[in-house]
């Protein structure tokens, strides 16, 4: 995709949807974590959703002077769940999951302001094919801008299952609640300082006895991570484990700018979930990457590529 997007008016095309309509779509209980603010259609298979950033944020601004990358994925997230429901009339009670993600931010688009930032997302769905008994698998292709200039982009191949196929995959997981309510209490957590973190509840890292070895710390009373019952850890909480794990990889200040993700299965809360790190070599820009991999059961669950830049790009 070309680095530009076309600027919108603040007032929507969209009709007979409100703010809080829209926010409704995005599968937060608290709505105050939902961004979405507005969508503009262009076709059945493009629209533009903006999202609106708070001027600082409890755990997606980890530092006063720049929001968190997965701020933008969380965002990218939010903008396909609006566009599977209210623009390709996916049902609600389906439920949507993420098979790969390739992501990259700008740095300096993170920037914190005195104000909110607006960001647009043009989302572009390429590939839509919707199976006989009511599965869908999707391709969407992201790009983000902030006022007007390129800050990211994103590609998601990701599935939406109907209530009763998704029950039948998760078979005595199905239950949300149930399967939430059983998950242990939370491990022992990494120093909140080599994760690029200044409080010990924003980390999902626990340390092992090999230095490029981590669990994953699952901690299902963080309202930001676990806003409301899940059945599997979500993915926003791998890609932010993979994130720190990452950093203490790379052992100097970082911040990961790029993702490269594959998910292979469902993480669940009953059993460890291990990460091992193994640095790969510089991209085509020279930004140091960290191939991370998750296993659970002696299975892997998903692996990602992380990219990162120094600390002080932003």
């Amino acid at each position: 995709m070309s680095h530009t997007i076309v600027e919108t008016s603040s007032a929507t095309l969209w009709q007979n949807r409100t703010r809080t309509g829209l926010k409704g779509y995005v599968g937060k209980r608290d709505l105050s974590e939902a961004f979405v603010v507005d969508c503009l259609r262009l076709s059945d298979t493009e629209q533009i959703v903006t999202v609106e950033w708070p001027r600082a944020h409890e755990f997606y601004t980890p530092t006063p002077q720049a929001h968190s990358p997965l701020l933008f994925t969380e965002s990218v997230r939010q903008a396909l769940a609006v566009s599977c429901h209210a623009a390709l009339d996916i049902p609600m009670d389906y439920r949507l999951g993420w098979e790969y993600l390739r992501s990259d931010v700008v740095a300096s688009a993170l920037r914190t302001t005195r104000r909110p930032t607006t960001v647009q997302l043009r989302v572009v769905h390429s590939a839509i094919r919707r199976r006989r008994l009511g599965s869908v698998q999707l391709v969407a292709h992201v790009e983000g801008a902030v006022d007007g200039a390129y800050a990211g982009s994103a590609e998601v191949h990701y599935s939406a299952h109907p209530g009763a196929i998704y029950n039948r995959l998760r078979g005595p997981r199905a239950d949300s609640l149930a399967t939430f309510l059983r998950a242990p209490a939370p491990t022992p957590a990494v120093s909140p300082e080599r994760v690029g973190r200044s409080s010990t509840r924003d980390v999902v890292l626990t340390p092992t006895d090999e230095a490029d070895r981590w669990q994953i710390r699952v901690d299902t009373s963080h309202s930001v991570l676990y806003d409301h019952p899940h059945d599997h850890i979500p993915g926003m909480v791998l890609l932010e484990a993979a994130s720190q794990a990452a950093q203490v990889s790379l052992g100097v200040p970082a911040i990961p700018v790029g993702f490269d993700t594959t998910f292979d299965r469902y993480v669940e809360f009953d059993a460890a979930c291990v990460l091992t790190t193994t640095p790969v070599g510089p991209d085509l820009h020279g930004r140091p990457r960290v191939r991370i991999d998750a296993h659970q059961c002696e299975r892997r669950v998903f692996s990602t590529t992380v990219t990162l830049v120094p600390a002080g790009a932003h």
